[in-house]
């Protein structure tokens, strides 16, 4: 249902899930458990084919208790459990078929899921490995849905990082009390003056038992002071209509018309939604009348109405996953008439909407800014808050709100109140009330604002550029053995790291003969994909990082920022402890060849600069590392498999930029 997006985590009672635990004992003491893991797979399937998912777990979950090793009973398990939020469990499994269908031929998209759990649990920097390798492994479908997401994600997966260290200290955010939220989801939140309007689950007298699940109902609950709020109450049935979801209040801006949607279920997952005014006309207000079929298109969902401007022009945004957008849900706007009529729904655009979903759009006419949830646009994880700025006739690119608005789960629904005090935003994050699964249902969250019509604070970039340094350190770079230049006590040398990657990143070939040789079957597909593992995720990606980090040093330096990088160097215990420190400060030198040559020596004006005024590197080498030998690694020079071609003797061979500083020069 998108009008609450993930609000139907929570569809069961305390009841349901006693009775379904008591189902699952009374099996487990019967002939009946016995029943043939076939039939249970195939009653799974057909709830999963209705997204029942929570069904479907149910029955995977028998299935798996009968053979928890069968792999086709796992991936099915982990893949219903992340449906139905149940996200620890589905982590498990989704682990347990990537070790064993390491090189994804069974279930190629088991490593993206589980690169999406590692993201929303926070876990950035694993979760970007995996998104990364799943693109690169699966670049020939460069058209598939699933690789232009794992690409996307690779930088959202950086860009996370920055949002981490960078939270927004001017707001604080506050979790609303049981007054308003429950155990069930709680979402839409809009304030007029002190009375919060917003949507719940929580109503179990009106239940769809067909879907198991009760209706949506709006309900308000009135402000006493900063911190307290009085029950909330339900609204009267010209707004609530048993038997049919009632969801998503929102007002015009002199607060005489408002607008919500009503949705019936497509099976259980799924809704129908239109959307639905009244006018407050002689002291009341009138009976909900549906909008016309341009606004509510027929066989889409049409919801989350929010009135917005767009220069002096009043429109009506909602979303719709009707066709001629630009991928599932989209943010859409059709201009009111002077006479209340509705113009032709228009599409916000390829800025705003994206192959995935934009949803609960909400726009603030003295910023000037239409918000909006993405889960596509690069963020914490799951849905995040963007902003996009009217200027110049069009929406501009969207902009992350960051911390504290966004966490690494489904962040939607942000809405200012009437008094541009206070904002609102509807979160499954950690620390949300729930029944069955923490992260299942979203509560609501008061924000307090600094003044709507302030200015913006300047945002320091050169401060964020030094800030994504930071993020790459410890910087990791890796070495063929012996290199650069075999067998010499130099303690320099003229070569550039880059091109000592660029050849030890064409042996790749070479390692995996060398490593695999002897191995057959399962034992030697384990070897090949242990090296490429090797260059993906350890020699590929640090070569990379060094990229990005040389780049974000040039914006830096131009804006005279005082750098010191610190270095180190580590190597294998294969040589004698002498050769090691001289081999291992040759590596130090070819990285500081690499930032002398880079982009024609664009740095060479940086390196010990004086100049008191000016940007300036000053590199500091820290002592020489040895590394002891790990198990299965060996330091038998003639033992080449293990003590040159094994991965794990293969990590040791490196060098690090261990810590980066900055001063600038302009606070001199």
């Amino acid at each position: 249902m998108i009008f609450e997006t993930k609000e139907k985590l929570n569809r069961f009672t305390k009841a349901k899930k006693i009775l379904f635990l008591a189902t699952c004992i009374l099996l487990l003491a019967s002939p009946a458990f016995s029943q043939k893991t076939k039939t249970l797979l195939a009653d799974g399937d057909k709830a999963f084919a209705e997204k029942d998912y929570f069904s479907a777990a149910g029955y995977y979950n028998r299935a798996i208790m009968q053979d928890s090793s069968d792999i086709v009973v796992q991936y099915k398990y982990a893949d219903a459990s992340r449906l139905n939020f149940d996200l620890a469990i589905a982590e498990h499994w989704y682990t347990k078929v990537f070790k064993k269908d390491a090189q994804g031929k069974l279930y190629p998209e088991c490593s993206f899921w589980l690169a999406t759990l590692k993201k929303n649990k926070g876990n950035y920097k694993d979760a970007k490995k995996m998104f990364d390798k799943y693109a690169k492994k699966n670049k020939k479908k460069k058209d598939s849905y699933f690789v232009k997401k794992a690409i996307q994600e690779v930088a959202a997966c950086d860009y996370a990082q920055l949002l981490m260290a960078t939270p927004d200290k001017t707001v604080s955010i506050t979790h609303l009390d049981t007054m308003v939220n429950s155990k069930v989801s709680e979402y839409a939140p809009f304030q007029v003056d002190s009375l919060l309007y917003f949507s719940s689950l929580r109503d179990g007298k009106d239940r769809d038992k067909k879907n198991s699940v009760n209706y949506n109902k709006i309900y308000t609950s009135f402000q006493k002071d900063s911190v307290n709020w009085l029950k909330a109450i339900e609204l009267d049935t010209l707004f609530n209509r048993n038997g049919i979801h009632n969801a998503n209040t929102s007002f015009n801006a002199d607060y005489t018309k408002v607008y919500i949607t009503r949705c019936v279920p497509k099976n259980a997952m799924e809704f129908n939604c239109d959307i639905y005014s009244s006018e407050y006309k002689n002291g009341k207000w009138t009976s909900l009348q549906k909008l016309p079929a341009d606004i509510n298109a027929k066989g889409a969902t049409n919801t989350q109405p929010a009135i917005g401007f767009l220069g002096a022009e009043e429109v009506l945004f909602f979303a719709s996953d009707r066709t001629g957008g630009e991928g599932k849900m989209d943010i859409w706007y059709s201009k009111i008439k002077k006479d209340g009529s509705y113009g032709k729904p228009v599409n916000a655009g390829k800025k705003i909407n994206s192959i995935d979903d934009e949803i609960t759009p909400f726009y603030c006419k003295p910023c000037q800014e239409l918000f909006y949830s993405s889960n596509w646009h690069k963020g914490l994880g799951g849905f995040d808050i963007f902003k996009s700025e009217f200027k110049n006739d069009e929406l501009g690119e969207p902009k992350n709100l960051g911390l504290p608005f966004n966490s690494n789960l489904n962040d939607i629904y942000f809405s200012i109140n009437s008094k541009k005090t206070q904002a609102f935003i509807s979160s499954n994050r950690i620390g949300s009330y729930f029944e069955e699964k923490e992260s299942c249902c979203n509560d609501i969250y008061m924000i307090k604002l600094p003044k709507v019509d302030e200015p913006p604070q300047k945002i320091d970039s050169t401060q964020v550029f030094v800030t994504q340094m930071k993020l790459l350190v410890p910087l990791t770079l890796y070495f063929h053995n012996d290199e650069p230049d075999k067998k010499t006590l130099a303690i320099t040398t003229p070569k550039n790291y880059k091109k000592t990657y660029e050849d030890y990143s064409a042996m790749r070939d070479l390692y995996k003969k060398e490593y695999s040789k002897g191995a057959k079957d399962a034992d030697l597909e384990r070897a090949v994909g242990d090296i490429d593992n090797l260059f993906d995720d350890s020699v590929d990606a640090g070569m990379q990082d060094l990229e990005k980090f040389a780049q974000l040093l040039k914006k830096v330096l131009a804006d005279n920022e005082k750098v010191t990088i610190t270095m180190k160097g580590f190597c294998s215990p294969l040589a004698s402890t002498d050769y090691n420190v001289n081999l291992a400060k040759r590596r130090i030198s070819s990285l500081r060849n690499y930032f002398r040559e880079y982009e024609n020596g664009v740095f060479v004006k940086y390196i010990d600069n004086k100049n008191p005024k000016e940007g300036s590197i000053t590199f500091f080498d820290e002592d020489i590392g040895e590394l002891k030998a790990r198990p299965n690694v060996s330091d038998d020079y003639y033992d080449t498999k293990n003590s040159i071609y094994n991965p794990v003797a293969a990590l040791e061979r490196k060098i690090q930029i261990i810590a980066i500083s900055t001063f600038s020069a302009n606070r001199e």
